[in-house]
């Protein structure tokens, strides 16, 4: 991951909303073509203490971006005296997803991000898809190459007003779904929660998908 010239180019990340908070999570496998070249690939990045999130895509585009956000998050804060709300970061990174897919490029920019966080108005979802479009999410989302895998689980396992202690479970099974058939998800999951205490992460464990 350290390296710019790896792509993330296969991934599974999931993110639920709970009565009691937000559930984001994602796989450990880092690809480039079909070269497995990190295990241990940290898919999850903390923006601020209230706000995380999760990328897909390009490794270079999407490190850099979340480097962005986070640096203009704190001016904001330093400007306006007060912590920028997840709807401001959220468009706020969907602006930038905007401009780096369409700049010239021997590499595509390509970066897909979920944010979840929360401020003073309650928790928030947000799905930040690679052409810059911004939507959020009121129950559940996935992305990457796994997401497929993962839906099937999410639609028919997810309930409204499920605790973060069940939604944590929901998202290991769902991400542990794709790891099982998605060759360029796998090796591991992370999963990192939101609640009134702000970001935690929750459950790092490898994941063994080989066949016996």
């Amino acid at each position: 991951m350290e390296d710019d010239k790896k792509y993330l180019k296969g991934t599974t990340t999931v993110g639920i909303v709970c009565k009691d908070g937000i559930v984001l999570g994602a796989d450990m496998r880092a690809t480039a073509g079909n070269l497995i070249v990190n295990k241990e690939t940290e898919k999850v990045v903390r923006i601020t203490d209230n706000i995380i999130v999760t990328m897909a895509g390009t490794v270079s585009d999407a490190q850099l971006l979340c480097k962005y956000l986070s640096a203009e998050l704190n001016l904001m804060k330093i400007r306006n005296n007060h912590e920028p709300t997840v709807k401001e970061a959220a468009n706020l990174m969907s602006s930038f997803v905007y401009g780096n897919i369409r700049k010239m490029s021997m590499i595509p920019g390509v970066a897909h991000f979920l944010m979840a966080g929360k401020d003073n108005s309650g928790y928030y979802l947000y799905d930040i898809f690679a052409d810059g479009s911004l939507t959020e999410e009121n129950k559940f989302v996935t992305s990457g190459s796994g997401s497929v895998f993962a839906l099937g689980v999410l639609e028919s396992t997810y309930k409204e007003n499920m605790s973060v202690s069940d939604g944590v479970d929901l998202v290991f099974k769902s991400i542990n779904a794709a790891l099982q058939r998605d060759t360029y998800s796998g090796n591991g999951i992370n999963i990192f929660t939101v609640t009134k205490e702000g970001v935690k992460k929750e459950l790092s464990k490898s994941v063994n998908t080989s066949v016996n």
